[in-house]
């Protein structure tokens, strides 16, 4: 299946993984810094979120786009995918 995201619903996803890339690179600066404990496991925490957050909303996008009738009008469309996406953040 391909993944077929509106621009600015691809550009949001990217712009989260992005941010994780960057959080990633910095809990292994703080490992290899000898950091506290916590601190990186703090960051640990918000780097699984943010991509969390990034994976639902793929599946929430996915999931729109099988249960929308192409005819639909925009804002309906990106109402029902923040809704699913919602759903499955109240999942995780």
């Amino acid at each position: 299946m391909e993944l077929d995201m509106a621009a600015d619903e691809l550009k949001s996803v990217l712009n989260r993984l992005k941010r994780a890339q960057g959080q990633i690179a910095g809990i292994v600066r703080m490992i290899e810094e000898g950091r506290d404990c916590e601190d990186v496991i703090t960051q640990l925490a918000a780097v699984s979120r943010a991509l969390d957050r990034a994976g639902f909303a793929i599946i929430a996008t996915g999931l729109q786009q099988c249960m929308t009738d192409d005819g639909q009008p925009v804002v309906d469309r990106d109402r029902m995918r923040a809704r699913l996406e919602k759903l499955f953040l109240s999942l995780a």
